[in-house]
């Protein structure tokens, strides 16, 4: 599991996370474990799975820490 931090939510129900590397991770609502999206706040520390999407990487498992 990976660490990061919540750089932007949407209302859309998506978000990106800060990994710490020059590229940030995309998110999406269906991505969360134990958490409402409505929960989350940017700036909130989270781990993560990085995974495949459609449209290239994207964190699964996203979970508050």
């Amino acid at each position: 599991m990976s660490e990061g931090t919540i750089k932007r939510l949407t209302d859309r129900g998506f978000g990106f996370i800060d990994t710490g590397t020059n590229t940030d991770m995309f998110f999406h609502m269906s991505n969360l474990e134990g958490v409402s999206f409505e929960e989350l706040r940017e700036g909130q520390r989270v781990s993560y799975t990085e995974g495949q999407g459609p449209k290239g990487p994207r964190a699964e498992n996203v979970t508050p820490i």
